[in-house]
């Protein structure tokens, strides 16, 4: 059995914090300097350019990408043979958010209640998601997950009789609906299936699997690249400024269902998709 000091899971999730809101991941440079190269409209070049050298000041200078330093949501998958000890697992998630956003010097975001609006001061509590493996690792992923894109979520409850067309439709609504306010081009995530909860934490998740990872299910990963292509002949485009490249990926996940159902959520980012992940 692996024993992990909880210490060590403040200590990297701390600098996780840090990471993903100075640098994008790997993928995500792969699928941007890519879309640099691609855009056909002049002015859609010239705002992701303008784009790309916000991202080279933000790793050099150490200046957060973004002025919305996100609201930390916690993916953390932990093995059954894992011996945690030193204290509670999530107060040494929300202690490595706090040191991360105050030490990293990062915006704090996060109001105490969402009525009366009175700021915590140090970005936390963060949204943690649980999950119980088999093995001795820890697996964690820091998603930092700014409002203006999060704010142009949708969960849709289709009928079962609307089929993979009403899947299609509802990711499309979902995209027109967000237009510019989602800052693309974007990164958009879906679920598909499950309950009405366990279709958005899907969408949540998609947004931070790797981009050169393709989905292992057959029709999905065709559906990922016909939601791709029409998604960016909608024109909306960098900024939302007109051009051929609205959306840098399309990530779907799936999950069983009731028979009377076909719950499914889009959750939108935008083009900076901040995630780290490291495994312990």
């Amino acid at each position: 059995m692996k024993t992990i000091n909880v210490q060590e899971i403040t200590k990297n999730i701390k600098e996780m914090c840090i990471e993903a809101n100075h640098f994008l991941s790997d993928d995500m440079k792969k699928v941007f300097e890519a879309a640099v190269h691609e855009e056909k409209s002049p002015l859609g070049q010239q705002i992701l350019d303008q784009l790309k050298e916000n991202l080279e000041i933000a790793g050099s200078d150490m200046i957060p990408i973004c002025q919305d330093t996100g609201m930390a949501v916690v993916f953390i998958k932990v093995g059954q043979e894992v011996h945690l000890e030193g204290g509670s697992l999530t107060e040494a998630i929300n202690e490595g958010v706090r040191q991360g956003y105050t030490e990293g010097f990062l915006r704090k975001s996060v109001v105490k209640d969402p009525i009366f609006r009175e700021n915590t001061k140090d970005n936390t509590p963060a949204i943690i998601h649980y999950e119980i493996v088999e093995g001795e690792q820890v697996d964690i992923t820091v998603a930092p997950k700014g409002f203006g894109s999060e704010n142009m979520s949708r969960v849709f409850m289709l009928k079962p009789a609307d089929g993979i067309e009403g899947v299609k439709e509802s990711i499309l609504t979902a995209v027109r609906d967000a237009g510019p306010n989602a800052c693309p081009p974007m990164v958009v995530g879906v679920g598909i299936g499950g309950t009405f909860e366990k279709c958005a934490l899907m969408a949540k998740h998609a947004l931070t699997r790797n981009l050169e990872e393709e989905s292992p299910v057959e029709y999905v990963r065709e559906l990922e690249k016909e939601m791709l292509e029409k998604i960016n002949k909608l024109g909306i485009g960098p900024g939302g400024l007109g051009g051929s490249t609205t959306a840098l990926a399309v990530n779907i996940e799936t999950y069983p269902t009731h028979i009377a159902g076909l719950p499914m959520a889009v959750n939108i980012c935008c083009h900076v998709n901040r995630h780290a992940h490291r495994v312990l």
